[in-house]
Formats: structure tokens, C-alpha cells, sequence
């Protein structure tokens, strides 16, 4: 495709969200809360923020200096930047992963949807506890949730970037902002929620182990979905005159700041319930609609009202991520093969759909299929989250820190010499690619190996 019909993003402000709304997607509304229950509250936080920093924003400066340089998808960017190398193989991982991603994705995704619904009337009651895995295993109402929630991204993705991906975030993420704060305010005035909002403000740095450096690692890393290709990919809508020092920290804190919102909208109305902080995966959609069927009392339009703003905002999480997936694969099948849009956005659709009702199929009728020891949902997650993910991002480091020419680098970081802090910050920020956010992607690995 002319570069010169490529689309781009109208402004930084609009990157910004664009790439914010990637990132903060389930990683922060349902895996950050559990896995801070998980892994010691505060203390793992602290080194949450820290890996962020250190390890994760170096390989998302690397992604994005890739995409905007190379101004295609990210077969083509590596291509453009390494030509004759087989460094190209880097984009057909970071083709596949987002795809493979999206398929499970979107059965959590579907969940929320299911949850939303069920949050208004007698019809769509909340569910009583413990439901939670009768719904999954069933088959009909799961797929369902799934399908809709696919057709979803796949509208937006297939309205283009402008029209679509740009207005869709910059409708939905201060939505999303507004309603996790009221979640917030909610759970802040129920009896006994200081008590999670202690266990989320008072590091006990003795809980600080190996794995919980390591949980801490991959967090970081899943929330800002890196080594999948979304950042490059939507790196190469940018602009040449926007700042990648800017969006880069502002993308970080934008995720960042979510996380900790998502933590306060969830664990002091766990603790007010009385139940345990590492309730684990299920403490959104189990724990949560029964916490709040107990605290609405006889009010039953508080219940509803805070049931479903919660469950909508995870489902505009949901959503903004699904739709960068969705369009790493279709930047792909238009520039490098040729296809009309419309035609890859089914395609990509398809496939998801076909592979995430397996991984739906999998918590009930499928339960019994299994690959290497995992149901189809737990493997697919497993590969991606602990292999596929962070090979894509070490890959990334190696290839701006050691492949890249330095001058290249410099002169994309800083917008040829244009941005004078850029420029003062480009050793430090060089220096965390090649030496530090390797170490740390290796951490994850032996992690993956040795649990």
C-alpha cells in the first residue's frame, strides 16, 4: 500500500488513547486486583510500578520506534528496517500471537457482556455465588457472549482507523475513567473497606520473593500488551512530528494509573464481604455481582446500577484491547497481501470466533480435551502469556537495542534531534533496552520453565 494512503491518527492526544485503551484492557480491570490479592497487596505493587518503569516502557518505546520508522505492519516495518535479514520471522510471531490472543480474549470478553445483562431486572438477576462456573460450563449463553462480543471489535476495526479505532477510544476511555471512579466512591463508603484500601497503601516488603518479582514482571508486562505487535501496529498511524517520550509515558501512566484504579474499585469490596484477597481469577465475576447483590440491600436500583456500571466498564476494557488485536492481523492481510479490509477483518473474525468457542467449549463440554496437561483456554493462555508474549518482546529489545543502527534509534526517539529531552534521555532509555528489559523477560521465562 502508498504510504501516502496509509491512515493516521489525528494527534498525539489521540495516540495517547488509542494506545492507552491497548493496554488497559483486562490485565487491569480483572487479572491486576486478583493478582495483587495473590501476590502480598502493596509490596506487590511497588514492584509492579517498578517493572513498568525499567522493563516494560523500554520494550514499548522499542515497538513503537519499529512501527513509526517502518510505517507498516509489523511483517513490514521489520522488513523495511532489516531487509534480507530473516529478523522478518520477528513480525509473523507478532502476527499470529494478537490473533491467537484475541480468541480467548474475547470468551472473557463475552463474559462481561453475559454479567451486564444480568445486572438489570428479574429476568437478568445477578447471579448467587459459586454460579459463576455453572454459566461457564454451559454452552449456549458462553458462545453467545462470545459471538456479540466479537462482532463488536470487528465493527470497529472494520470502520477503519479515524472512524473507527480513534473515535471509538475517544468515546470510551473517559467513559471508562468515569465509571471506574464511581466504582471506586462505591466501594470507599462500604462498612469495612478501609481495611482493603490499607492492604493496598502498606507495603510488608518482607512478602517481597522471587515469584512475587516475577508475577510482578509478567503483570507489567500483559498490561501494557507488549510483544504482540498492537504497539507497533498502531505505532505506524503516528504522525512523524509526535512525541514518542510523550506517549510513551503517557501511555504507561494512563495504564498505570487504571491498574490502581481497578485495585481500589475491587479489594475494599472484598474485604467488606469478608472474603479473602487471593480469591484468585474469579473474584471479578464470581465474587464481585454477589458482593454487590449483598451490599444494595433493599435498595435493589443500587445494586443494579453499580452491578452494571462495573461490568460495563470491564467491557469497554475489554473491547479497546481486542480491537488493537484485531487490527494487527488485519494491517497485515491489507498491506502485505493485498485484501480489502472488510474482507480481513472477517477473516481475523472467523478464525477468532472458531478458536475462542473452543476455548469456551473447553470449561464444560470439552472439559476432557486436554493439551499437554491444560484445557484448550488454559494452554492457548499459558503459550501466549508465557511463551509467544515475551519471546515477541525480547525480540523487540534485541532488535532497536543490537540491531538497529543507534544513529536510527536516536534519530526516531528524538524526531531527528527536534526533541531536546528525547535526546538527553536516549542513553539511559538505550541502555535499559540492551542490558535491563532482557533480564527481565528472562525472569519470565524461567519463571514459565520452573513453575
Amino acid at each position: 500500500m502508498d504510504l501516502k494512503q496509509r491512515e493516521e491518527f489525528s494527534n498525539n492526544i489521540v495516540v495517547i488513547l488509542a494506545m492507552a485503551g491497548s493496554a488497559i484492557g483486562l490485565g487491569n480491570i480483572w487479572r491486576f486486583p486478583y493478582m495483587t490479592g495473590e501476590y502480598g497487596g502493596a509490596a506487590f505493587i511497588v514492584v509492579y510500578i517498578l517493572a513498568c518503569f525499567f522493563i516494560a516502557l523500554p520494550i514499548f518505546f522499542a515497538e513503537t520506534i519499529i512501527g513509526r520508522r517502518g510505517r507498516s505492519d509489523t511483517f513490514g516495518s521489520i522488513k523495511k528496517l532489516a531487509p534480507g535479514s530473516r529478523w522478518h520471522h520477528l513480525g509473523l510471531l507478532t502476527i499470529i500471537t494478537p490473533i491467537v490472543v484475541l480468541s480467548y480474549y474475547s470468551v472473557v470478553g463475552g463474559w462481561s457482556i453475559h454479567y451486564f445483562f444480568r445486572s438489570f431486572g428479574p429476568l437478568f438477576s445477578l447471579p448467587a455465588a459459586g454460579s459463576f462456573s455453572e454459566f461457564i460450563s454451559s454452552a449456549e449463553a458462553p458462545i453467545l457472549s462470545h459471538s456479540i462480543f466479537i462482532i463488536l471489535v470487528a465493527a470497529v476495526v472494520l470502520a477503519g482507523i479515524r472512524k473507527g479505532i480513534e473515535k471509538f477510544n475517544k468515546l470510551t476511555m473517559p467513559m471508562l475513567f468515569v465509571l471506574i471512579l464511581v466504582i471506586v466512591v462505591y466501594s470507599f463508603t462500604l462498612p469495612g473497606a478501609m481495611k482493603g484500601v490499607e492492604y493496598l497503601v502498606n507495603p510488608d516488603f518482607s512478602k517481597i520473593t522471587p515469584d512475587v518479582v516475577a508475577a510482578a514482571l509478567g503483570q507489567a508486562f500483559f498490561s501494557l500488551s507488549l510483544g504482540v505487535g498492537t504497539v507497533l501496529t498502531y505505532a505506524s498511524y503516528m504522525r512523524k512530528r509526535d512525541n514518542i517520550l510523550v506517549l510513551g509515558l503517557g501511555t504507561a501512566g494512563f495504564d498505570l494509573f487504571f491498574a490502581l484504579l481497578a485495585g481500589f474499585a475491587v479489594m475494599p469490596a472484598v474485604f467488606a464481604a469478608g472474603i479473602s484477597p487471593a480469591a484468585g481469577p474469579g473474584v471479578v465475576f464470581e465474587t464481585l455481582p454477589f458482593v454487590f447483590s449483598k451490599m444494595g440491600g433493599a435498595a435493589i436500583w443500587l445494586t443494579v446500577t453499580i452491578s452494571a456500571i462495573f461490568f460495563l466498564s470491564v467491557l469497554f476494557a475489554a473491547l479497546t484491547s481486542a480491537i488493537s488485536m484485531m487490527e494487527v492481523g488485519v494491517a497485515y492481510l491489507v498491506e502485505e497481501k493485498g485484501m480489502k479490509r472488510s474482507r480481513a477483518v472477517i477473516a481475523i473474525s472467523i478464525f477468532a470466533w472458531i478458536v475462542g468457542m473452543l476455548c469456551s467449549l473447553s470449561f464444560g463440554p470439552l472439559a476432557g480435551v486436554q493439551l499437554f496437561g491444560n484445557s484448550i483456554f488454559d494452554f492457548l493462555d499459558k503459550l501466549c502469556s508465557n511463551w509467544m508474549m515475551p519471546l515477541g518482546g525480547l525480540l523487540f529489545t534485541l532488535f532497536v537495542g543490537w540491531k538497529m543502527p543507534p544513529a536510527e534509534v536516536l534519530d526516531e526517539f528524538s524526531n531527528g534531534g527536534k526533541k531536546k529531552l528525547n535526546a538527553a534521555m536516549y542513553p539511559a532509555v538505550r541502555f535499559l533496552l540492551r542490558y535491563v528489559a532482557p533480564v527481565g523477560i528472562v525472569v519470565i521465562f524461567a519463571t514459565a520453565i520452573l513453575g
